[in-house]
């Protein structure tokens, strides 16, 4: 990209409206809403990246867990929807990020849930979870019971045992 397209990119960026969230579970779905569908399942406080670009952008405000489906594409490539990336190139939105939940298909064999684990290795997280497609009741229930628990400070699940 030349230094003027990258400045207007940065000048565009810098103009456009902002939406800010201290919520501690921060997701993306596209218009087929399966990941939010799982999210509603989960019955706690949490933020969509916008699907359009006509949206807010979000900016994260505190610590939070990345859910994030992964899409087809060939052998990983494209993989990470847009809205993703250009939801991480807010250099605050990469510092709060503590975690990363991945949602994939079986079917794309080693790159499932790749969108996950690049994320995750790129920004030095955990990928705490993955589950398949909408995933199961019981994928509800550990990513509800695992998010509490990694919220609980250090101090209380030593004395809760």
């Amino acid at each position: 990209m030349s230094p003027t397209a990258l400045a207007d990119r940065q000048n565009a960026e810098a103009q456009e409206p902002l939406e800010f969230t201290d919520s501690n579970l921060i997701y993306f779905s596209s218009v087929s809403e399966n990941t939010k569908r799982f999210v509603e399942k989960l019955e706690m406080d949490a933020a969509r990246i916008p699907v359009y670009a006509t949206e807010p952008q979000l900016i994260s405000t505190a610590p939070y867990v990345l859910l994030i489906p992964t899409y087809g594409g060939e052998r990983g490539k494209r993989s990470i929807m847009p809205q993703i990336m250009k939801f991480l190139r807010h250099e605050v939105n990469r510092a709060n990020l503590r975690g990363v939940i991945g949602a994939g298909n079986t079917n794309f064999g080693e790159y499932y849930c790749i969108a996950a684990k690049r994320i995750a290795e790129k920004c030095n997280v955990p990928v705490l979870y993955t589950f398949e497609i909408m995933g199961t009741s019981e994928d509800v229930l550990n990513v509800k019971e695992g998010l509490e628990t990694f919220w609980t400070p250090a101090s209380q699940n030593r004395q809760q045992r």
